[in-house]
C-alpha cells in the first residue's frame, strides 16, 4: 500500500517520535532519572576543580543536557559540566573571577559553532581503531580511579554499602529489567542508611545544592579588546577539548548502538549549548562519557533521556534538594564502578588478542591509555595516540616503495620500475636506488605501479633527473596516473631556487 493510501491517523502513527511508545518512554524516563542523580556529585566536584560555587557546575549540567537534547547530533548522549573543561577554565576563574569564566564559556561556544561549520568533525575519520580502544580503556580506568577518593578515610559501613550496591545491580536484572538496576540500588541504599541512621558521606557533603532557578544575563566583564585577549586562548582551548571529547563519545555510542550520528550538528550543538549555559551562569561543558554510558547501558536511545537528565537534575536540586542530599555516596560509587568495569574493553587485553594484533596497534593503544591516565585528559591522549599511529603508519608505508631495474639486451637503455606510495617518508630513499654512473645513456623511470602524493616525491624525481643530466644521460618518466601527473606537472622544476 502506498503512503498516500494510508489514513491520516496511520500516517501520524508512523511518523511519531519513537519515545512516544510506552515501553520506550518508560525506559527513557528512568534512564534520565538515574543519570540526573549521577550528575549531582560530579557536577559539584567539577565546580570545586574550577574554583567556583557548586551551583555554577550544577546549572551548567542542567542547561547543557536540556539544550543539547534539541540541537545535538547524537541522541541519548549526555552533555554536562566536565572535568576536562573545568581544568581548562580554572585559571580564568582563579586569576580573573567568575565573570571572565562565563565570558570564556560563551566565546568557546562561538568557536565551536565556527569549527563545526568549517567541518572539524570530519577529522574524526583520522582517529584509528587502536586509539579508540585506548580511549575506551583509559576511560574505564579514569572512571574507576575517580571513585577511589570516596573509598579512602571513610567510615567502614561504606564498604559493605558499595558491595551491596554492586550486588543489587548485578542480580536485580535477573528478576526484571523494567526498572534500571542502578536506580533500584540508589533508592534501597538511601532508605537503608536513612532508616538505620548509618553515618556515611552523602551527596549533601559534597556541597550545598541551589534553591532557586538560574537567571539569564550577560557576564559582568568589560566588553573590550583587553577582555578578548585574556579569554580568547582559554576559550579556544575549551572549544577544542570539548569538541574532542564530544566527538569521541559520539563515535563510541555510534558503535555501541549500531547507529550513525551527525557529527557536524553535534559540534555546532555543543557550541549553542555552551553559549546558553554561559548566559545562565554555568561553567560550560561537553559530552560526559561516564553518564552517557549509564544512559545507553540502561537502554536509552532517544533525545528524551538527555533532556530529562537535565530536567530531573534541576528538579532534584531545587525541589528535592533535602532528599537528594541524603543519598549516600556509596550508592553512586557503586554505579560508577560497575560502569567503569563495563566500559573497559577486556577483550582487547586478552593474551590471544594481543598475540594476533600487530605490535604497532598494541603500542598505540598502550600509549593512548598511558597518556590519558598520566594527564587525566582524554583529549591529550587521543591526540598523542593518533600522532603515534600516524608515525607508525608512515614508517611502515615508507618501506613499501620498491625499485627494480631491467637492462635492455643491447645495453642502450635501462628501465626502472617503481612500485608503491611515494610521499615524504618513502621518497627520501628513492634517490639512492639508482645507479647513475653505471647506467646507459637512456634511462626510463616507470611509475605505472606507483602514486605521487606530495612535493617531496616530485623533488626526489627532479634530483634523480639532475644527477643523470650531470652525466649527460637522458631520463624519461612514464606511467604516471592522472593525479600523479598533475602534481608532477605543477611542481617539477619549481621546488629549488636553482631551477
Amino acid at each position: 500500500m502506498s503512503s498516500s493510501a494510508l489514513s491520516p491517523v496511520a500516517r501520524l502513527r508512523g511518523s511519531r517520535p519513537p519515545w512516544l511508545s510506552p515501553t520506550v518512554f518508560r525506559t527513557e524516563v528512568l534512564a534520565g532519572l538515574v543519570v540526573g542523580l549521577a550528575l549531582i556529585p560530579e557536577a559539584i566536584s567539577f565546580s570545586v576543580i574550577a574554583g567556583v560555587d557548586p551551583k555554577v557546575g550544577l546549572f551548567a549540567a542542567c542547561t547543557m543536557a536540556m539544550v543539547i537534547a534539541f540541537v545535538g547530533g547524537r541522541p541519548a548522549m549526555i552533555s554536562a559540566s566536565t572535568g576536562a573543561v573545568a581544568l581548562v577554565v580554572a585559571p580564568v576563574a582563579r586569576e580573573h573571577g567568575l565573570g571572565y569564566l562565563i565570558a570564556t564559556v560563551i566565546l568557546a561556544g562561538v568557536f565551536q559553532i565556527v569549527l563545526g561549520a568549517l567541518g572539524v568533525a570530519r577529522l574524526m575519520r583520522f582517529v584509528p581503531r587502536s586509539v579508540m580502544v585506548g580511549f575506551v580503556n583509559a576511560l574505564g580506568i579514569l572512571l574507576f580511579s575517580a571513585q577511589i577518593p570516596n573509598l579512602l578515610d571513610v567510615p567502614w559501613p561504606v564498604y559493605p554499602l558499595v558491595a551491596a550496591g554492586l550486588a543489587l545491580m548485578v542480580f536485580f536484572p535477573r528478576l526484571t529489567k523494567a526498572v534500571p538496576a542502578p536506580l533500584v540500588s540508589i533508592v534501597i541504599l538511601t532508605v537503608i542508611t536513612v532508616a538505620a541512621g548509618i553515618a556515611v558521606p552523602t551527596v549533601g557533603d559534597k556541597g550545598k545544592l541551589p534553591s532557586s532557578l538560574p537567571v539569564p544575563g550577560l557576564p559582568d566583564v568589560p566588553f573590550s579588546l583587553h577582555t578578548l585577549t585574556v579569554i580568547a586562548p582559554y576559550a579556544l582551548a575549551t572549544a577544542l577539548v570539548g569538541l574532542m571529547e564530544s566527538l569521541m563519545t559520539a563515535k563510541l555510542v555510534d558503535e555501541m548502538t549500531d547507529t550513525r550520528s551527525n557529527k557536524t550538528r553535534e559540534s555546532i550543538g555543543q557550541g549553542i549549548a555552551n553559549i546558553v549555559t554561559g548566559l545562565f551562569g554555568g561553567m560550560g561543558g561537553c559530552a560526559m562519557i561516564g553518564q552517557t554510558m549509564i544512559n545507553v547501558k540502561n537502554g536509552a536511545r532517544t533525545r528524551l533521556s538527555t533532556f530529562l537528565a537535565g530536567f530531573f537534575l534541576l528538579i532534584l536540586c531545587i525541589v528535592l534538594g533535602p532528599i537528594v542530599s541524603t543519598i549516600p555516596m556509596a550508592a553512586l560509587v557503586a554505579v560508577m564502578v560497575l560502569v567503569s568495569v563495563g566500559t573497559f574493553d577486556w577483550h582487547s587485553i586478552k593474551p590471544a588478542t594481543l598475540k594476533r594484533l600487530p605490535i604497532g596497534e598494541t603500542t598505540v593503544m598502550v600509549i593512548t591509555v598511558a597518556v590519558v591516565v598520566a594527564t587525566d585528559n582524554l583529549s591529550i591522549g587521543v591526540v598523542v595516540g593518533s600522532l603515534t599511529a600516524m608515525v607508525i603508519f608512515a614508517r611502515r608505508v615508507a618501506h613499501l616503495a620498491h625499485v627494480t631495474a631491467v637492462l635492455d639486451p643491447d645495453g642502450t637503455q635501462v628501465v626502472y620500475s617503481v612500485t608503491g606510495e611515494l610521499f615524504f617518508a618513502s621518497s627520501n630513499d628513492l634517490v639512492t636506488q639508482f645507479h647513475y654512473a653505471a647506467d646507459p645513456d637512456r634511462v626510463v623511470i616507470d611509475l605505472t605501479a606507483a602514486h605521487i602524493w606530495d612535493a617531496s616525491s616530485v623533488a626526489a624525481l627532479d634530483a634523480i633527473e639532475d644527477k643523470y643530466k650531470q652525466r649527460g644521460k637522458s631520463v624519461e618518466i612514464v606511467g604516471l596516473n592522472e593525479p600523479s601527473a598533475r602534481i608532477h606537472r605543477t611542481l617539477s622544476g619549481e621546488l629549488t631556487g636553482g631551477n
